[in-house]
């Protein structure tokens, strides 16, 4: 199983996040100097991923804008002297072949993959939620590759969370396979503590099949009258099988404006150019509470 593509659905309107995202898409918010989302197309690029489809909506050209080239910036940087400044800014266009579908009705997670059938074709493929932001020493992604490829699945990214929680998320039903790696049977979207499988929830990383597609195609709107991608992976599991693998990484919910303010304060302070600096104001400041 070669696992040469990902999706990254990026049509939500960022409700969590307003005013800000009223007009700025909540993927294009700065963690330190770069955009969230490009800390996602990252993680897919050092997991192996070649070609990356962006599911977008008609208020995030921002994004395409991001991810191209700026001639007229590239040519005051350059004659500027600003090589660096310069090889910066190009960056984001040149990391990969970056791609673009639009989801013309805000029908649910499910249905933004769906919208990706074309772009995948017959190929397993990744997806990675852009609220969901990733640090570990393996990418997570890639731990997610490397089960799929083993157990010649599809492959949901879990983490334990507490039985209050469980309801912020998809619960799974799980048995062990081997070290951090499950045979998911069953799961459900955004359980009570009573309804829920476990206390592993799914956190925004996955590696499926193209079965999902039919799948999803035959999956009715579910939690919030929204088409689930919880709901297609759980009929995709009683036709063939899912794992969970129990990453091995940090996560920052972003999308969240606490999750948001612990990734920017977490990144600035491992940052080269103001980490101790900031360290130092951050100290200065709380002697005064």
């Amino acid at each position: 199983m070669k696992v040469r593509k990902a999706v990254i659905p990026a049509a939500g309107l960022g409700t969590r996040m307003l005013p800000a995202t009223k007009t700025v898409p909540k993927e294009m918010l700065p963690l330190v100097d770069k955009p969230a989302i490009q800390y996602i197309i990252e993680e897919a690029v050092a997991s192996g991923i070649e070609d990356i489809l962006i599911v977008t909506n008609r208020a995030k050209s921002a994004m395409d804008d991001y991810f191209d080239y700026s001639p007229e910036l590239e040519d005051v940087l350059t004659r500027a002297g600003k090589k660096d400044e310069k090889e910066i800014i190009r960056h984001p266009a040149d990391i990969a072949n970056i791609f673009y579908v639009r989801q013309k009705e805000t029908k649910g997670l499910g249905h933004a993959v769906w919208r990706a059938k074309k772009f995948v074709g017959d190929e397993p493929f990744a997806v990675l939620l852009g609220d969901d932001i990733m640090v570990g020493d393996v990418p997570v992604t890639k731990q997610l590759i490397d089960a799929a490829e083993k157990h010649d699945a599809s492959t949901v990214g879990v983490q334990k969370v507490s039985h209050e929680a469980i309801s912020k998320y998809s619960s799974v039903k799980v048995s062990k396979l081997e070290n951090r790696i499950y045979k998911v049977s069953d799961m459900n979207e955004k359980p009570t503590p009573e309804q829920a499988f476990s206390n592993f929830a799914i956190l925004g990383r996955y590696v499926l099949t193209s079965d999902i597609f039919l799948a999803l195609e035959n999956t009715s709107p579910g939690y919030g009258g929204e088409i689930q991608l919880t709901d297609g992976i759980k009929a995709l599991c009683k036709v063939s099988d899912v794992v969970a693998v129990d990453f091995d990484a940090v996560r920052y919910d972003t999308g969240s404006l606490a999750g948001f303010l612990e990734a920017t304060i977490d990144f600035a302070l491992k940052d080269p150019h103001v980490g101790d600096w900031l360290k130092n104001f951050i100290t200065e400041k709380v002697k005064g509470f």
